[in-house]
């Protein structure tokens, strides 16, 4: 809690006091008044929009059948040049990173697909020599079955 502080006197740090004091009625006048203009402007604007649907109704009943069809067409085709424009910006952005990476300015994420692709490397040098030991195996066996027979 702020206390108050006092002179040798004994009296109060009025100009302080007093600028404190206006600062918060400032603060809360603008409060008031910007939070009471923003009610006003919510009531006004759900005002307007019932008597727009109240007025509007017995329009979009009678039309119903030619805009429901048109507002799903609309959204179809307005939700397709949205995914096609998302896949072409990736596409082009694919396009450039790789010719990036293929040109050696070393984009974001190159030394991670150099890390994946040594892993995978060493991995498949790995199962290549485990097939060929497996293979020799094999036919060492099958070699001495046919000795023995």
């Amino acid at each position: 809690m702020a206390q108050v502080q006092h002179h040798a006197a004994g009296r109060y740090d009025e100009p302080h006091h007093k600028q404190q004091l206006s600062r918060q009625v400032a603060k809360t006048t603008t409060a008031v008044t910007l939070g009471g203009s923003l009610m006003v402007l919510s009531g006004l604007t759900l005002a307007a929009t019932v008597i727009g649907l109240v007025l509007a109704t017995p329009l979009l009943v009678i039309f119903s059948p030619v805009l429901v069809p048109a507002a799903i067409t609309l959204f179809l085709i307005f939700a397709g040049l949205a995914t096609s424009g998302g896949f072409g910006a990736t596409a082009s952005f694919v396009f450039y990173w790789m010719y990036r990476y293929a040109t050696g300015k070393h984009p974001i994420g190159a030394d991670q697909l150099d890390r994946a692709r040594e892993k995978f490397s060493h991995a498949a040098h790995d199962v290549k020599e485990k097939a060929e030991h497996y293979g020799q195996q094999t036919h060492a066996r099958g070699g001495a079955a046919a000795q023995g027979t």
